[in-house]
């Protein structure tokens, strides 16, 4: 069985990433030794535990948060930093699966997590590089008509106006690409750095009151009136448990993981370009993320590099030439770059779900878990952590609301899933291609 957590990384290191090698990375935190004990304890420094670490410390909890490498070292530190509208699945989908009402609850929850993000940013001072903006380009001539009418359906029954049609014209001024026909332009959300974000996160918490122990894998989790958390060298015993581990889960808790599959996303990083070449790209500096299957997302850094995320890759270890696979795509959509070097390649764990809906679920009376945000971290992944910082303090309302959408567990139990998802997704990549 192949471990996540130390498959494909030097432990307790961050990766070698465009976003690890910015900005010194902040001093370590010790692992833990011996017992504690604390209100709460937190398992997992990524988006969501340091979201609920920091809630949970400014109403004055006790908090411990557990962490099995470095702080922002997951899924939360290595993404294409997208702060996208909605959830993973748009909002006509959600209505004929869940029905109008609970759609509308479902897009006014990432509506807040959208606002939260940004109200962490903005009023504390987080240096992340925020900037507004995300396309999303129809790599079909046939999916620009469908574009065009979920526009109209966010403006007219979401009230939701910073949206507006593209077609193959105006989003040839947005993106310097013959591979797209059309699509739409979000101007409320918008794009960042999220390794840079999860260090504000840290600091916050940190300051805030949150004991932070890093290089500390939780081995066993004991449920009971007080729950003992114990990792290899210490015990964290608490009132209560919010689990926070997305697609690094693995056997901790089997609940989830079956219902939370890791998959694996790659992304590489151009030298810079300088401005003008750069510009030349993507003139108003949006982030983009297009129509296909297996998703091609890019952006510009602030230094003027494109940095691109796309490829396919079905096991858990990351291949060898971590190059290639994301270059291809990206000369696909951008020939002109082919003579650009490649200076970072990295790739990271994400968590999806069956229906690509997050996977909300009380596992003992006082143990909380939310993961398989599918992509859609960014946003959704900072709003659980509040969420189940709440539900500890008996504001339990959202919570129980996103618990009750039902997940399926993934065919194939945890042996086979894998290769009945690779061969899922290479039925898609094919309908991409043709």
């Amino acid at each position: 069985m192949i471990d996540i957590l130390t498959a494909n990384d030097v432990q307790h290191t961050y990766p070698l990433s465009y976003y690890a090698a910015q900005r010194p990375h902040p001093a370590p935190h010790r692992p833990l030794k011996g017992e504690t004990k604390a209100d709460v304890c937190v398992v997992g420094g990524g988006f969501t535990g340091l979201s609920a670490a920091l809630h949970l410390a400014r109403s004055g909890y006790d908090v411990a948060l557990l962490d099995a490498h470095r702080v922002g070292w997951g899924a939360s530190g290595r993404n294409g930093g997208q702060l996208g509208s909605g959830q993973r699945l748009d909002q006509a989908k959600l209505e004929r699966m869940l029905g109008e009402q609970i759609s509308h609850q479902l897009w006014g929850i990432a509506e807040e997590a959208k606002q939260l993000v940004k109200s962490l940013i903005f009023d504390h001072g987080i240096n992340c590089n925020y900037t507004p903006g995300i396309i999303e380009a129809d790599h079909k001539p046939g999916f620009v008509a469908e574009s065009q009418r979920y526009v109209e359906k966010l403006n007219r029954d979401y009230g939701y106006d910073q949206i507006s049609a593209l077609d193959q014209a105006a989003l040839r001024d947005h993106v310097a690409s013959d591979q797209y026909y059309g699509g739409s332009l979000d101007k409320g959300a918008g794009h960042l750095d999220p390794l840079a974000f999860c260090f504000g996160l840290a600091d916050l918490a940190h300051k805030a009151g949150t004991r932070i122990y890093e290089q500390s894998r939780v081995a066993k989790i004991e449920q009971g009136s007080k729950v003992r958390v114990h990792t290899l060298d210490g015990v964290v015993e608490a009132d209560h448990v919010i689990m926070g581990c997305n697609g690094y889960i693995g056997g901790l808790e089997r609940q989830v993981n079956a219902r939370v599959m890791p998959i694996n996303s790659f992304i590489v990083a151009t030298e810079p370009l300088g401005t003008d070449r750069a510009k030349s790209l993507i003139p108003n500096n949006e982030a983009v993320a297009d129509s296909r299957f297996v998703v091609n997302y890019f952006r510009l850094s602030p230094d003027h590099r494109l940095l691109f995320g796309g490829g396919e890759s079905y096991s858990l270890r990351f291949p060898k030439d971590l190059v290639e696979i994301s270059r291809k795509p990206m000369l696909q959509i951008f020939p002109q770059l082919a003579d650009a070097k490649i200076d970072y390649a990295w790739g990271g764990t994400l968590g999806i779900t069956m229906n690509r809906l997050p996977h909300f679920a009380r596992l003992g009376p006082n143990i909380y878990s939310a993961a398989g945000f599918s992509g859609h971290g960014l946003g959704m992944a900072t709003m659980a952590g509040k969420i189940m910082a709440d539900m500890t303090q008996n504001q339990s309302e959202r919570f129980d609301f996103m618990s009750r959408i039902p997940t399926p567990k993934f065919p194939g139990g945890e042996m086979m899933r894998g290769a009945l998802l690779s061969l899922a997704m290479t039925y898609y990549a094919l309908r991409d291609r043709f």
